[in-house]
């Protein structure tokens, strides 16, 4: 099977998302800053969560939102998403920091609002549980601090109550050796840090370094493990093929 880590940048870059995710027919795509908006956007400015499910061919969408705003009439929700090929037994949304904020203004409202987002879904292999989080924004910097710190005690009381294979991905807006992530390094395998990656960002990325991250429990076996130099995002897509 094949999972796909992945900011899409507002899906500003959607039919090269679209393309990318057909020529990777991937099982599974965690995906951050995701734009729900029902009906048609015309991709002029981003390409919609139901656009990419359609364009990629994939018969499941769970949408995480933190919030919603107006966009042209319609009610747009804001988020994290998982495309699967499977249908989930159990979906959650977890909020690690905030609650849902409808009529979002960016010009008033704190936007660190954040998801840990657990999608379940049962295999021919058996039962696998994905997790999806867009981590706390930290100004100027990943090395983190005691906010990071306890949103990352927070998803690590959850994987802790979880059986089974355990995928976990996200952009943490976390460096690897920061403080915060350690909690989950200590109950996961990074695979990021594993392979050596130096940077996660595109050309199109205003800073460079690590902070996009797939971890896996024990029951989850690598086959191969890449990051993607595709342009489909000011980040780079991280490639896991597995077996259970």
């Amino acid at each position: 099977m094949k999972i796909i880590q992945l900011n899409i940048w507002g899906g500003k870059l959607g039919q090269q998302i679209i393309d990318f995710l057909s020529r990777e027919e991937p099982d599974f795509v965690c995906m951050q800053e995701v734009n729900d908006l029902k009906g048609r956007s015309g991709y002029k400015f981003f390409a919609t969560l139901d656009e990419i499910k359609a364009g990629a061919g994939f018969a499941e969408a769970f949408m995480s939102a933190s919030y919603s705003s107006r966009y042209m009439e319609r009610a747009l929700e804001y988020g994290n998403a998982v495309l699967s090929r499977f249908p989930a037994v159990d979906t959650k949304k977890i909020f690690t920091r905030g609650e849902y904020k409808r009529n979002f203004d960016i010009t008033k409202d704190d936007g660190n609002i954040r998801t840990l987002q657990l999608v379940a879904v049962q295999t021919e292999n058996g039962l696998l549980t994905i997790l999806n989080h867009h981590g706390h924004h930290v100004p100027d910097t990943k090395a983190g601090n005691d906010e990071t710190v306890r949103q990352m005690g927070l998803v690590a009381d959850v994987i802790d109550g979880l059986e089974g294979a355990v995928i976990m991905c996200g952009d943490f807006n976390l460096k690897p050796d920061s403080q915060s992530l350690a909690v989950i390094n200590d109950r996961l395998a990074n695979l990021s840090v594993k392979n050596g990656l130096k940077s996660t960002y595109s050309q199109f990325g205003s800073v460079s370094g690590v902070c996009d991250y797939i971890f896996v429990n024990g029951s989850v076996k690598v086959r191969r493990f890449e990051t993607s130099d595709a342009l489909v995002s000011d980040h780079n897509a991280l490639i896991l093929e597995f077996d259970l």
